[in-house]
């Protein structure tokens, strides 16, 4: 008895670990955000992250890919969501000002000087 406790409890600690690397915005806005450089449309729902073109055609979707080091946490008093995803060898970081409804967004590529973009929301 003590043995099937204790696979079962193994069990729902590795799920929570693979779980973790999932998606799931919580407390981070949702909706949609323009970045103005690319006339790109960033699409946040509670489970998945998009990336649209401005008549909604999908260019990316994270939904089904696996992301890293994925997390939502507030720092300085504003809701911070930010992740890595291999595939594209970028890590992005999404930042909501208290002031206003936009996005603050922050890419960071080994080959590329850091990206920063102020989004409208949508």
């Amino acid at each position: 008895m003590k043995k099937t406790i204790l696979i079962a409890v193994l069990l729902l600690i590795a799920a929570g670990f693979v779980a973790a690397e999932g998606i799931n915005l919580g407390s981070f806005p949702l909706g949609k955000w323009l970045d103005p450089n690319y006339d790109a449309v960033w699409e946040f729902t509670t489970d998945n992250i998009r990336i649209l073109s401005t008549d909604g055609a999908v260019y990316y979707d994270f939904g089904d890919k696996t992301v890293r080091d994925f997390k939502v946490a507030v720092e300085a008093g504003k809701p911070v969501m930010s992740f890595s995803y291999d595939e594209s060898r970028r890590s992005y970081k999404f930042t909501k000002p208290i002031s206003n409804m936009d996005i603050i967004l922050e890419i960071e590529a080994p080959w590329d000087p850091d990206y920063r973009v102020e989004m409208k929301k949508q």
